[in-house]
């Protein structure tokens, strides 16, 4: 029986078409997003994107071998897919975020279910659209034209993504907009098949209750967010900001403020301070003298504040990737409380830009670099640790400066530990590891990188006044190593093959 969809070929064809352009858009969508949250929560962000985009794609292939047992009613078909599709892949986000706080040892199998499951939808999806297609189209025009709108979604979404989507609305809402536009596009084949379809009411019902269910989550997806990041951090998170880079998180308890980066804690106000002073008063105490200082990382302030103790500083620049970090460090009152106002010191010089690309296209020579990274969780910080970054770095360092690399725990990881030792030795650069008790870190380790000798002893008196934890006494104790931190045998990080990120995460994973 002819239907009114079928006398109007070229409309129908219009509308299929652009359905599959947002199918393929929200498919990219909820896999990108299941990928970032993998990446952000469980580390190694190449081994997750890899294992999510493979697994979506395996789940795609298997949707399309069971589209061959849709035989009737593929307009209803696609209606219902389109309408799951949009549950579940919008509700993606905010399912991990949740589980991942209340429920962590259940995140990982939630997440590559979640992503089979919708990989599968998404492919039944497209096979059933070409086959309503096939009624009015040309077999040839037919796959070229599904193939290029397919692929034409999946490049809008890939450059919004990171570009503007998370940035903007975070990960949930973004899932939670693209699931509506799923439920948009079942309403336009509740339309477009009004006289194909049984049960039209039902149907119609289904719609509108998906539509309903997803505009309420995206309205209250900040409070989702801070449900289960209040539970997860067990303290109130009073800053938070979703960047193309990271997960930024603040939070206030008792103990004061703490900022996790992906989830990972990078200080505590009550004991940052034995932190940062490790980190900076050896070398700049050694130094005596230096005017310019270079900080690469160390975002939130702290490093830079603890150089301008020294007033014969002249310059600081800080190179930071995230201009979220340096933006939520210099403008909140609370967290320029922490850093002294640092940021704003007409001595900073602030550039928010890869470290490893600034230092191979910057022509400055500094007397002092401070190095404070987050841990080497994937390759990408991984870079940041290699031989290749340590040469680059070598080339900024003044005749008579130092540099420090704040590393990991020479307890907890004691092989990566001594492999940043190693890393900074092959570029023919002499390293002399220290290391201080912070007790949210526990044993942390540090490493001084120079052409000249480095001599704790020496330093004591050009320490600034008013330290909290370093004095002429206990900053020589810094270079005493136990037995149980004593050096071990470690290879050469490099960028052919980022060891230090495997062993790093086979050392912490044990804890």
């Amino acid at each position: 029986m002819k239907t009114e969809t079928s006398s109007s070929p070229r409309p129908l064809e219009v509308a299929l078409l652009a359905s599959v352009f947002v199918v393929a858009a929200c498919g990219l969508v909820y896999e990108l997003a299941a990928g970032a949250l993998a990446s952000y929560l469980l580390g190694d962000s190449v081994l997750q994107f890899s294992t999510v985009i493979g697994s979506y794609l395996f789940a795609m292939g298997i949707g399309s071998w069971l589209s061959r047992f849709f035989e009737r009613q593929l307009p209803a078909h696609f209606l219902r897919i389109e309408l799951l599709v949009a549950l579940v892949g919008g509700a993606l986000p905010a399912i991990l975020f949740v589980a991942n706080a209340f429920v962590p040892g259940a995140f990982r199998f939630l997440l590559y279910a979640l992503v089979l499951l919708v990989g599968t939808l998404v492919g039944l999806e497209i096979p059933l659209v070409m086959r309503i297609l096939r009624r009015n189209v040309a077999l040839k025009e037919l796959v070229s034209q599904v193939l290029t709108f397919d692929y034409l979604g999946a490049l809008a979404v890939s450059l919004a993504f990171p570009l503007v989507l998370v940035p903007q609305l975070g990960l949930i809402r973004t899932g939670l907009l693209f699931g509506l536009m799923n439920a948009a596009v079942a309403v336009w084949a509740l339309w477009l098949f009004r006289h194909e379809l049984r049960n039209f009411r039902e149907h119609a019902l289904a719609c509108a209750l998906t539509l309903g269910g997803l505009f309420a989550g995206f309205l209250g997806a900040e409070r989702i967010t801070t449900l289960a990041e209040d539970h997860f951090y067990q303290d109130r998170a009073v800053y938070t900001a979703t960047t193309p880079y990271q997960r930024i998180v603040v939070t206030a308890g008792r103990g004061g403020h703490k900022l996790f980066l992906n989830g990972n804690l990078q200080f505590a106000e009550r004991d940052e301070y034995r932190y940062h002073e490790a980190l900076v008063h050896p070398v700049m105490s050694a130094h005596g003298a230096p005017k310019k200082v270079a900080v690469l990382g160390g975002g939130d302030g702290m490093a830079v504040r603890e150089i301008l103790k020294y007033p014969g500083v002249e310059s600081v620049t800080l190179v930071e990737l995230d201009p979220a970090m340096t933006r939520m460090f210099s403008q909140q009152p609370a967290l320029r409380r922490l850093n002294a106002d640092a940021l704003l010191s007409p001595k900073v010089h602030i550039v928010n830009a890869d470290a490893f690309q600034w230092l191979d296209t910057t022509p400055g020579m500094f007397d002092v670099v401070v190095v404070d990274f987050p841990d080497p969780t994937n390759f990408s910080i991984g870079k940041l640790y290699t031989n290749s970054f340590y040469a680059l770095l070598d080339r900024h360092l003044a005749a008579s400066g130092y540099a420090v690399i704040q590393t990991t725990s020479p307890l907890v990881a004691r092989r990566s530990f001594w492999t940043v030792v190693s890393t900074i030795e092959s570029v023919g650069l002499q390293a002399t590891p220290y290391h201080a008790n912070v007790p949210s870190f526990g044993e942390w380790g540090f490493v001084v990188a120079s052409r000249r000798p480095f001599s704790p002893t020496t330093q004591a008196g050009h320490l600034p006044p008013g330290l909290r934890f370093l004095n002429s006494q206990t900053l020589p104790l810094l270079f005493d190593f136990p037995l149980d931190m004593a050096r071990v045998p470690a290879p050469v990080n490099r960028l052919s093959n980022q060891e230090l990120v495997h062993s790093y995460e086979q050392e912490w994973g044990k804890m």
